[in-house]
């Protein structure tokens, strides 16, 4: 019988803990720190320290004392903890966002998706679990410090490439059209400024009854997008929702709410592509054209996002690539 090959990355995920493993350690406070495992090294605080080959083989949810008596408790990070600690320069699309677009887009096995505004790949990490080694995940990112942390972390997590992945340096509307034939698409998934500008590009490449999403942070970029997808014609009328998460207090019977929670980080806007030559059923209730005007330049600091300094990137891009080729040396030990 023939054996089926192992998903890549899932080695990574399971077993002792290893030499080269990323873990998470949670102090008696709850309070969180990651390191990457190696002989011979030590993990500090002003609290004393411990050998990490305290834990190196291990199995997860060991627990590891310190000098000091203070004890730590060990697990593999999840991917909702590892898009959150990993290198990064653009600004995250958080677990609670990801999520949502791998149901809502209906991200399934041996899709082919397009993604673009890549970031430092917190997103692509879960198109590249939801499509599976079959599928195909083509991401587009402009900037190319950006793509270079986003391969990076990508492969940290994956521990080397990902069959099914391709990155791309350049604009959606260029490098959609070389990476598919037109209407084969079966998603797309745009995280960027302005997305209004490639829904004509977005609209060639997707096949009939394909998805289009996209992630934006303020009501103006939200109705924006909404408006040119109606005028478009070959979209089906567009769905819009935001999700807030409130975590609880949970100790004996002091239950409440925490003070502190994951409230607005952006806007979903979903649509589904029309068959060839077929229009949009007619709306009963139209905004009035020329509403927006089409001549602006949007910066992040229009929408008030914190401008990143191209000397942090340096560094972060440094530390996303110092993070890769310890993970792909660890598996090629392994091998």
């Amino acid at each position: 019988m023939t054996q089926t090959p192992e998903p890549v990355g899932a080695s990574e995920r399971r077993g002792p803990l290893r030499a080269g493993d990323r873990v998470q350690l949670t102090d008696p406070k709850g309070r969180h720190h990651t390191i990457v495992l190696a002989h011979g090294k030590q993990f500090h605080t002003h609290r004393g320290l411990f050998h990490h080959d305290d834990v190196i083989g291990q199995p997860e949810g060991c627990v590891v004392r310190n000098t000091a008596g203070i004890e730590y408790l060990v697990l593999r990070p999840l991917l909702s903890d590892f898009v959150l600690s990993m290198p990064r320069g653009a600004a995250v699309v958080y677990p609670k966002d990801a999520g949502q677009i791998i149901q809502m887009a209906d991200i399934y096995p041996g899709a082919r998706v397009v993604e673009a505004g890549v970031g430092s790949g917190a997103l692509t990490m879960s198109l590249l679990r939801a499509v599976g080694d079959s599928g195909q995940l083509v991401s587009i990112e402009r900037r190319e410090d950006f793509a270079d942390i986003a391969r990076a972390n990508v492969e940290s997590h994956f521990g080397g490439p990902h069959p099914a992945w391709r990155l791309e340096i350049g604009d959606f509307a260029d490098r959609v059209g070389e990476a598919f034939e037109p209407g084969t698409v079966d998603r797309i998934v745009l995280d960027m400024l302005a997305p209004w500008e490639n829904i004509d590009a977005a609209a060639d490449a997707l096949a009939p009854g394909g998805v289009f999403l996209a992630y934006v942070a303020t009501t103006t970029q939200l109705s924006r997008v909404a408006e040119d997808l109606r005028e478009h014609g070959g979209y089906t009328e567009p769905r819009a929702w935001e999700t807030m998460v409130r975590t609880w207090h949970l100790e004996g019977l002091a239950v409440r709410p925490d003070h502190r929670m994951v409230g607005h980080t952006g806007f979903l806007i979903t649509a589904r592509r029309m068959a060839p030559g077929v229009d949009a059923p007619l709306r009963h209730r139209r905004p009035a054209k020329g509403a927006y005007p089409h001549e602006e330049q949007w910066t992040p600091e229009d929408l008030g996002e914190r401008a990143v300094s191209d000397k942090k990137i340096r560094k972060v891009r440094r530390d996303a690539n110092a993070a890769a080729e310890a993970a792909q040396h660890h598996d090629g030990e392994e091998g």
